[in-house]
């Protein structure tokens, strides 16, 4: 393929009703010239037909946050205003990031939309995520602003005891700065989104993305609430017990009380609920269809915690891009983040549908945990 063809194909995938003239105008190029740049990629097998069907599955675009991860662990116990010994790394990170990266881990076209600085971890970021196979033409590279940045430190178990970010950059997402990329929204497949965006830049992409296309991660307690608005066009709400609890107004603090959660948020719109809970596993509900708990897929030794959840929300989209029952997506993607826990950084290097289905438990979806209070 020719330069010229991959760069009209490009312009396909985003606006495949996209007329001929136009698509002339923005190239620079003759309409005649254009025609015959599509007959071609007619006869290669890379254009079905009118309409500019692409021979290919539909895109996931990942819209949110890319930072860059420090992260520090020990294998002794944190003590505060004190300095203990371990090790520090520094790796890409970011919740749209990290799903967008383990997704096309798994073999999808993702394409990621993010603000970095035009500096040496924005640069880094951006080269790393291109290598990983994510499209990242649509990231913002902004000379007046740092690269986000997002700084934790890990106790003897994996998990984390401290982070501080500084992620001031994503403001910048504006509606304004995400006009220009209006067509892949409408056109994606399913759109991913993290609540580390703003209002505003949240409610231009529901306005713009397909009905039931968008999955949304919760963030946090604090920054999930900025999804109430928008609850009854969410496909798919990964949370955890105290994200449900700060979106519904209600105490989550038993089986029961996580399980009167999903149901609030399916009341309100929402197609599919996960709650994680952590080393328990989850809990899945489908609006007026199945529900049930997911227990954690055994980990060796947790090495880092950062990222599972990430990778689980990879793994949801993953059965949901496949046309997987529900019950079968949630235990693929519970062993996508199993499989993360095993990685230094925030994702595995080696997650591949391959190496995930090998740690895919046997009774996906519909494992029983025994009850217990949070509290």
């Amino acid at each position: 393929m020719t330069s010229r063809e991959q760069h009209i194909l490009d312009i396909l995938r985003d606006e495949p009703l996209i007329a001929q003239q136009a698509l002339a105008d923005r190239l620079g190029i003759s309409r005649a010239a254009v025609a015959g740049h599509i007959m071609q990629l007619v006869r290669k097998g890379l254009v079905l037909g009118r309409g500019y069907v692409l021979a290919e599955q539909g895109f996931v675009l990942a819209i949110g946050g890319a930072n860059m991860d420090i992260t520090g662990s020990t294998p002794h116990a944190v003590v505060a205003h004190d300095s203990t010994p371990g090790q520090i790394r520094c790796a890409p990170g970011g919740v749209a990031r990290n799903v967008a990266e383990n997704l096309a881990r798994l073999g999808h076209d993702v394409r990621l939309i993010s603000a970095v600085g035009n500096d040496l971890f924005g640069n880094r970021l951006l080269e790393s995520t291109r290598r990983a196979g994510v499209d990242v033409r649509g990231c913002l590279v902004l000379d007046d602003a740092v690269t986000s940045t997002y700084l934790s430190v890990h106790g003897p178990d994996g998990d984390m005891a401290l982070a501080i970010n500084d992620m001031d950059i994503l403001a910048q997402i504006t509606p304004e700065r995400l006009e220009p990329g209006a067509a892949r929204v409408r056109h994606a497949r399913a759109v991913l989104v993290d609540c580390n965006l703003s209002e505003p830049a949240l409610a231009w992409i529901f306005g713009h993305a397909q009905a039931d296309t968008v999955f949304a991660e919760s963030v946090s307690a604090y920054k999930c609430r900025r999804l109430l608005p928008w609850l009854g066009r969410v496909h798919t709400l990964k949370a955890n017990r105290l994200e449900a609890q700060a979106l519904t107004g209600l105490p989550v603090d038993d089986d029961a009380a996580l399980e009167r959660a999903a149901r609030w948020l399916h009341a309100q719109g929402v197609l599919r609920v996960v709650l994680s809970l952590g080393a328990r596993g989850l809990y899945w509900s489908e609006r007026d269809g199945p529900c049930g708990w997911q227990a954690a897929v055994p980990v060796a030794a947790v090495v880092n915690a950062t990222g599972a959840g990430d990778a689980l929300m990879a793994g949801l989209l993953h059965g949901y891009l496949q046309d997987q029952a529900f019950a079968a997506s949630v235990g693929f993607a519970a062993a996508c983040a199993a499989m993360t826990l095993d990685a230094p950084q925030a994702n595995h290097v080696g997650l591949s549908v391959a190496a995930v289905q090998q740690r895919v438990p046997a009774h996906s979806g519909a494992t029983a945990m025994d009850a217990t209070s949070f509290t």
